[in-house]
């Protein structure tokens, strides 16, 4: 008897232990520009009873605007806010007024969460720069390193109303010109209103869907064409810019956030510039992207190399592709027919590279504009296009196909084609068709390939009482 309660009293101490050790770090990336000199934040909420001036829940200074603190709270929905000692400090939204109580639900592992303090309601709104960005519009970092063009970048983050109240794993649309998006405090010609758009269609029924926005800079010509225009001097940077979203921003966004990472629920977007390199990203890399909106794109920049691309670039699977621009606009001094005439070449070419006039949506507005008013007005209706039927496409159960990311392969890879909360048995076989790694992952648990000889592999997966489905893993 005396050896039973030892037991028992051993297995309490380890799930104590267990639990104690489970850690949730918030982490802020941005405060408000008019924040204080030398303030101190803090963290209240369900795990301190709603103290707001708590010298327990106080976050530590990293440097360069960003704070975190380190939280054990129990496993379930953890409910908190920010303030600067008390209430009538208290964050607020980005105009400074009320902002609700910050939801997640805690599974009990380590988490790391980035956030972004909009404003102080004692102080108002502004502070940041966004003053007219929704309160779900966030800075993910100032300075986030690009390691394919050693150059530091600020990357904007839209998340759904529900993001936070929910479990839901959402498609992801990557954005060029990423201050033009949220805010007309930091966009020279006017806003596109994305944040007002997707919380106006959330409210109408729509799905949700995230959007990361990465800003433009000096360097924007060079990073948004692959090709070098003489009479510029200027292009050539594009491969690498790409491979920054592929390689880099997405297996980030990825692993910190809940999204759905297929091919079938990831698009690309911008204009003009942006327009041509997002019209190259989704044919060069047609394993991560699936969709592309094409506005107003200055293919003119490239010459004939956009229609050589699309021609050497064969349809891989399917896609969804928006080219839409006013029929009279001008780009860099040329009449509109230069707009829509290079369009049209492009999407004929993605014709004759065995794309379907189904997955072409080709528009034209006779009161279009090269301007952010125009783009605005449009990217709802694009969007929808896009993003149509994607994410019930994503959790069928009669793909034959799987989807991995990063493909070819980093440490880590995870995979999609099944549904979210199942438990699925994997096999990796090498080229002479041995098994080299037979694992069960469950929901969106990523796979681990780092011990792997470089090399390619075939991957299949099944769930219980399911079918194998097939991918090629390159590493």
């Amino acid at each position: 008897m005396a050896q039973f309660r030892l037991f028992n009293f051993l297995v309490a101490i380890l799930l104590s232990a267990t639990v104690a050790s489970a850690q949730l770090t918030l982490k802020i990336t941005s405060i408000p520009a008019n924040t204080p000199p030398g303030a101190t934040l803090y963290a209240v909420g369900t795990f301190n009873n709603w103290n707001p001036g708590d010298a327990t829940k106080t976050l530590t200074a990293l440097g360069n605007g960003q704070y975190q603190i380190v939280l054990t709270p129990a496993v379930g929905q953890v409910k908190f806010k920010f303030t600067r000692g008390a209430w009538a400090t208290v964050e607020g939204n980005a105009s400074g007024g009320f902002l609700p109580d910050r939801v997640l639900n805690y599974n009990g592992q380590p988490t790391t969460v980035n956030l972004t303090i909009l404003s102080w309601e004692d102080l108002g709104g502004g502070g940041n720069g966004s003053g007219t960005a929704a309160a779900n519009v966030q800075i993910l970092d100032d300075d986030f390193y690009m390691p394919e063009l050693n150059r530091n970048r600020r990357i904007w983050l839209y998340l759904p109303p529900d993001y936070q109240s929910s479990n839901k794993n959402y498609p992801v649309l990557y954005m060029h010109d990423g201050q033009n998006l949220f805010d007309a405090t930091t966009a020279a010609f006017g806003e596109w209103e994305v944040d007002e758009s997707l919380n106006e269609l959330y409210t109408q029924g729509d799905y949700g869907c995230i959007v990361v926005g990465i800003d433009n800079s000096q360097y924007r010509l060079d990073e948004y064409s692959p090709w070098v225009n003489s009479q510029y001097n200027a292009g050539g940077q594009g491969d690498e810019y790409v491979a920054f979203i592929v390689n880099t921003l997405k297996p980030y966004i990825d692993a910190h956030y809940r999204t759905l990472p297929g091919r079938s629920t990831t698009g690309i977007a911008g204009s003009s510039m942006g327009g041509l390199i997002s019209m190259y990203a989704l044919s060069e890399h047609q394993d991560v992207f699936s969709k592309a909106g094409i506005f107003s794109p200055a293919f003119w920049f490239g010459g004939d190399e956009p229609v050589q691309h699309v021609l050497a670039h064969p349809k891989e699977g399917p896609v969804r592709v928006s080219f839409l621009s006013g029929a009279d606009e001008e780009q860099d001094g040329n009449q509109s027919n230069y707009v829509v005439n290079d369009m049209a070449d492009v999407a004929n070419a993605m014709n004759t590279a065995g794309f379907t006039t189904g997955e072409i949506q080709f528009q034209t507005r006779s009161d279009g504009a090269h301007s952010e008013w125009f783009w605005a007005r449009e990217f709802p209706a694009v969007y929808q296009w896009l993003f149509a039927g994607a994410v019930s496409g994503v959790k069928s159960t009669s793909a034959s196909k799987l989807e991995i990311f990063p493909n070819p392969a980093g440490d880590w890879v995870r995979i999609s084609g099944l549904d979210n909360d199942d438990e699925a048995r994997f096999r990796i076989f090498d080229q002479a068709g041995k098994i080299v790694r037979d694992t069960t992952l469950v929901g969106d648990e990523p796979l681990y390939t780092g011990n792997l000889p470089k090399g390619v592999y075939v991957v299949k997966g099944k769930k219980k009482g399911g079918k194998w489905l097939v991918g090629r893993l390159v590493r």
